[in-house]
């Protein structure tokens, strides 16, 4: 599934604005970047760093913590099993070459 970034909750490692490939009910590993369902409004999508596994869920934290807007576990605790959707694989857009110095 593709999925576009929105916000900076993630920054440095996602920019609002790219587009991530997900895998669907991958295994998920403490580090992985992953996306799940808002626990308030499961109609929403949020992209964060699975940080541990803890009591019947995922530990699911922002890399950013002071952006605006920002939501992640410690806002709703745990997130259940059920409410993850996969494991970002890739960020395929936007395409960007880095010199060597």
């Amino acid at each position: 599934m593709r999925v576009r970034v929105d916000g900076d909750s993630m920054l440095p490692a996602l920019r609002s604005g790219d587009w991530l490939w997900v895998r669907r009910g991958a295994r998920i590993r403490p580090g992985d970047l992953v996306v799940a369902r808002l626990p308030a409004d499961p109609s929403r999508l949020i992209v964060k760093r699975a940080a541990w596994e803890a009591d019947g869920g995922w530990w699911l934290e922002s890399d950013n913590q002071r952006a605006s807007g920002r939501r992640d576990s410690w806002d709703f605790g745990a997130v259940p099993p059920s409410l993850l959707v996969g494991r970002v694989v890739l960020r395929y857009w936007p395409l960007t070459f880095r010199r060597a110095r």
